[in-house]
């Protein structure tokens, strides 16, 4: 039975193979690296809503617009800030404007502006 069910299995590998190997996203960078057109923005800011800051781990929860630099579409989520004197200045509800960056593998705040 066992062999039957690996068969089985195996065989439907190679079937749905060829689904998956289309040239729907051919051309497609998937680098995660910025393109030509994205790096003359390099230094562009985007506006966030401070959701809930944690001073102990440097955690900012951010309602964001897209963050081109890095691939992200507009969402709510946690990012660690680059030091505690941006976590220091923000609350929650503040309107702000950030630069989120890769930096050693972790989604960072490397620029924050508070917003009058």
């Amino acid at each position: 039975m066992k062999k039957l069910i690996v068969a089985a299995v195996a065989l439907g590998a190679i079937v749905a193979a060829p689904a998956f190997a289309g040239d729907d996203m051919a051309g497609m960078d998937m680098s995660m690296k910025p393109s030509a057109s994205k790096t003359s923005s390099s230094a562009a800011l985007t506006d966030a809503e401070v959701r809930k800051v944690d001073t102990e781990t440097g955690m900012v929860t951010l309602k964001h617009g897209a963050l081109e630099n890095v691939g992200m579409p507009p969402m709510t989520m946690a990012f660690k800030a680059k030091n505690a004197a941006m976590v220091k200045q923000i609350h929650q509800g503040d309107k702000v404007r950030v630069r989120v960056e890769n930096v050693d593998g972790t989604l960072t705040i490397v620029k924050l502006e508070k917003q009058g």
